[in-house]
C-alpha cells in the first residue's frame, strides 16, 4: 500500500511540475511591449543626460572667463602701445590670447566628445531595442530622433505606406499624381516675405523713417567729411616753407623718403632707381621739367602736374612726407641707373653761393634741349 501510495504521489508531483513549465513557456511565448526609446520618459531620461553634460561644462567656463577678467582689464592700458605682431611673445595680451585659443580648443573639444557620446548611447540603445526584436520575433521599428521629427513637421511628408490616400484621379502613362500640400516652411517665408515688402514700403517710401540707400550714402560720405575735418584740427598743422629749404645728406630723412617713394605711385612711375620709364622722367640726370632746385622738386610733389597725370600728393601727405620725398629724389642725382631714360626739360646746374646760406642755392643756366 505504501508503494502504491509512494507512485501516485510522484504522478501527481509530475503532473503539478508539467502544468508548472506549460505555464512559464506560456508566459515565455507572450510578447512582451519593447519600448522603442520614443516615449515621453525616455526623451526626458535622454534631456537630462544632455542638461547634465551641459551644466558640468558652463561653471568651469564662467570659472575661466571670470579669472581672465583682471588680465584683460589690466592690457588695456598697454594696447596701443604695440602691435602684437610686431613681438607677440613679449606683448602684455600674449597670455589672454593663449588662454582664449585654448578656451576655444576646450569647448570645441567637449562639443565633440558630447556629440561622440550622444551618438554611442543611441547606437547602443538602436542595438539592444533591435536584440530585444529579434528575441522577441517582432520587426525592429527604428528610433526617431529629432532631426527627422522635425524634417517630417517641417514638410507634412505623408508616408509611402499611405500615399493611397492623397492619390488623384490623374494617371499620365502610369504616372500617379498626388495631392501634396506645400510645406509650412516654404509657406512661411512667402507669408513672411509679404509682410517684409509692406513694412519696407511704409518705413522707406510712405513715412521716410529711414534714408534710402542713395541718401543713406550721401550721409556717409558726409560724415566722413566731418571727422576728417575733426581729425585734421586736432592734429598740430605743420608747415614747411619750401623756399627756406636745406638740402643735406641727412640719411634718416633720405631713408624715410625712400620708404614713401617705394611704397607709393613713385617708383611705378620713375622706376624704383629713379631712372624714368614710358610714364615719368629720369630723375638721377640733370635735366628738369619744373625745375632742379630743392624747392622746385618740393612744390611739384606737393602740387603736382595735372596735364602730365602728376598727382598731387601733398593732399595725401604731410609736409613732412614731402620734405622727405623730395630730399630722397635730390639725393638719386649722379647715380646713373642702367638704361636711364633719356633727358627730358632743362639742364640744372647748381653753383655754390656764398651769399646765400641754402647750399642748394644756385645761379641757375638753363639751356634748351
Amino acid at each position: 500500500m505504501s508503494c502504491c501510495r509512494d507512485k501516485k504521489t510522484k504522478v501527481i508531483k509530475t503532473e503539478e511540475e508539467a502544468l508548472a513549465s506549460n505555464t512559464h513557456a506560456e508566459k515565455k511565448v507572450v510578447p512582451k511591449l519593447v519600448c522603442q526609446k520614443n516615449c515621453k520618459r525616455c526623451r526626458n531620461k535622454h534631456e537630462s543626460l544632455v542638461e547634465a553634460l551641459i551644466k558640468k561644462i558652463v561653471p568651469v567656463l564662467v570659472l575661466l572667463f571670470l579669472q581672465l577678467l583682471p588680465v584683460r582689464v589690466q592690457a588695456q592700458d598697454t594696447l596701443a602701445s604695440a602691435g602684437f605682431w610686431d613681438d607677440p611673445f613679449n606683448h602684455p595680451l600674449f597670455p589672454l590670447y593663449v588662454i582664449s585659443v585654448l578656451i576655444f580648443i576646450t569647448i570645441v573639444l567637449a562639443l565633440v566628445v558630447a556629440v561622440i557620446m550622444l551618438r554611442v548611447l543611441r547606437t547602443i540603445t538602436q542595438q539592444a531595442v533591435e536584440a530585444r526584436a529579434r528575441k522577441l520575433g517582432v520587426a525592429p521599428v527604428p528610433m526617431s530622433n529629432w532631426w527627422t521629427r522635425f524634417w517630417d513637421r517641417a514638410n507634412v511628408l505623408v508616408p509611402l505606406e499611405e500615399e493611397k490616400s492623397i492619390e488623384l484621379a490623374h494617371n499620365y502613362d502610369g504616372i500617379r499624381e498626388l495631392d501634396n500640400h506645400l510645406p509650412p516652411w516654404w509657406k512661411g517665408l512667402f507669408y513672411g516675405s509679404i509682410v517684409f515688402s509692406v513694412v519696407y514700403m511704409a518705413v522707406y517710401h510712405v513715412f521716410d523713417a529711414l534714408p534710402l540707400p542713395e541718401q543713406e550714402y550721401e550721409n556717409e560720405l558726409a560724415q566722413a567729411n566731418v571727422d576728417a575735418l575733426m581729425l585734421k584740427a586736432s592734429q598740430p598743422v605743420e608747415l614747411i616753407d619750401e623756399s627756406t629749404l636745406v638740402f643735406n645728406d641727412d640719411a634718416e630723412i633720405i631713408t624715410k623718403g625712400r620708404i614713401i617713394f617705394m611704397s607709393s605711385n613713385c617708383a611705378s612711375c620713375h622706376r624704383p632707381d629713379g631712372g624714368g620709364n614710358s610714364i615719368g622722367p629720369n630723375l638721377t640726370d640733370s635735366y628738369w621739367l619744373h625745375g632742379g632746385e630743392l624747392k622746385h622738386v618740393f612744390a611739384t610733389i606737393k602740387n603736382g602736374v595735372v596735364e602730365k597725370a602728376m598727382p598731387a600728393w601733398g593732399k595725401v601727405m604731410s609736409q613732412r612726407d614731402v620734405r622727405n620725398l623730395a630730399f630722397y629724389i635730390m639725393s638719386l642725382h649722379g647715380s646713373h641707373p642702367v638704361n636711364a631714360k633719356a633727358p627730358q626739360g632743362s639742364l640744372y646746374i647748381p653753383v655754390n653761393d656764398s651769399k646765400r646760406s641754402d647750399s642748394l642755392t644756385t645761379q641757375v643756366m638753363r639751356v634748351n634741349q
